[in-house]
């Protein structure tokens, strides 16, 4: 495409890459590339950056496995990331300039994971829409479960009937800045015990990322009779927080102190002017596709179902 041109993401682009995402209009966090390097070896990056003449005016967080490349498998969300200047006709010679670098680099598949819609308060399908137009699919849709804290909350009547009864136990909610209680004592072997599991990040991985991401990356968890019950580790944004783990002890599981925590956080990030709450997906390997329990859990605390959509681009 004239004026417009792609290269791969290099180390000395690290300054560049994320100049960009401290200005786009729908980045996160997680596009930084002090987030995306912690699992580096585990993925082929094929970060791309798209400059228009000598100027990089959006990113595209990718890895590529064998002749596809995807909007990166190592990310909850990404898609391109671009500054809120960009009109659509130049997001449009954006996605022409990628797919010529693609086929240019025998590329035979994009998938593309948007981050969620709640997450840029400026909109954000351009390329979604412009996907379409040249032939991409949509090749799977998700629940993804979100509070909108900026209207009134709808948590169940049963389930505040319970969060007051437990509100007079000796329940202590603190923000820790060490992870180690949770991990060793509640998540890891929660997840051992329910789905023979491990979680996404190790206690190292999310250790470093919450020393590089302190006001990012939080931990709440509860107490009862000094031991620790309850967990849920948190990604903040500027508008939204994500409940990334969340995981009770039996004796937590017992008292609903999961409950408790999930409550207490919701009306404290909407007193302090959070718009959304994202809960997360619900899929399941089952043959209705979610988890029908966890669907429930998540409507009982207030959440409305938004989607988070997966696109396909064959290119040969």
């Amino acid at each position: 495409m004239k004026n417009y041109s792609v290269k791969p993401y290099r180390e000395s682009d690290y300054a560049n890459w994320n100049a960009v995402i401290g200005q786009a209009k729908n980045a996160t966090f997680l596009f930084h590339r002090d987030f995306m390097e912690y699992h580096k070896d585990r993925f082929e990056d094929f970060s791309l950056m798209v400059f228009e003449g000598e100027k990089l005016i959006a990113v595209l967080p990718a890895n590529r496995v064998g002749d596809i490349v995807y909007s990166h498998q190592g990310l909850t969300y990404g898609g391109l990331v671009y500054s809120s200047k960009l009109n659509g006709e130049k997001v449009e010679n954006i996605l022409d300039s990628l797919v010529f670098f693609f086929k240019e680099n025998e590329v035979q598949s994009f998938f593309f994971k948007p981050i969620p819609l709640f997450y840029s308060s400026k909109g954000n399908a351009e390329m979604e829409f412009f996907m379409l137009k040249k032939g991409a699919f949509l090749d799977k849709k998700e629940m993804n479960l979100g509070i909108n804290l900026a209207m009134p909350l709808t948590i169940s009547k049963s389930k505040l009937k319970h969060f007051r009864k437990i509100e007079e136990l000796d329940l202590e909610m603190v923000e820790e800045q060490h992870l180690e209680s949770f991990w060793e004592l509640v998540l890891e072997p929660r997840l051992l015990e329910k789905y023979n599991a491990t979680p996404v990040h190790t206690l190292q991985e999310i250790t470093k990322l919450k020393e590089k991401f302190p006001n990012n990356i939080k931990q709440f968890s509860v107490n009862f009779e000094d031991v620790i019950i309850a967990g849920i580790t948190v990604f903040e944004t500027e508008t939204v927080v994500k409940s990334q783990y969340g995981a009770t002890t039996k004796k937590g599981e017992e008292l609903r102190a999961l409950d408790f925590l999930f409550i207490n956080l919701i009306k404290k990030y909407k007193s302090e002017g959070k718009l959304f709450f994202d809960m997360g997906i619900v899929n399941a390997d089952n043959e209705k596709g979610y988890h029908a329990g966890l669907l429930k859990q998540k409507e009982e605390l207030g959440c409305s179902v938004y989607s988070q959509d997966f696109y396909k681009m064959n290119l040969i």
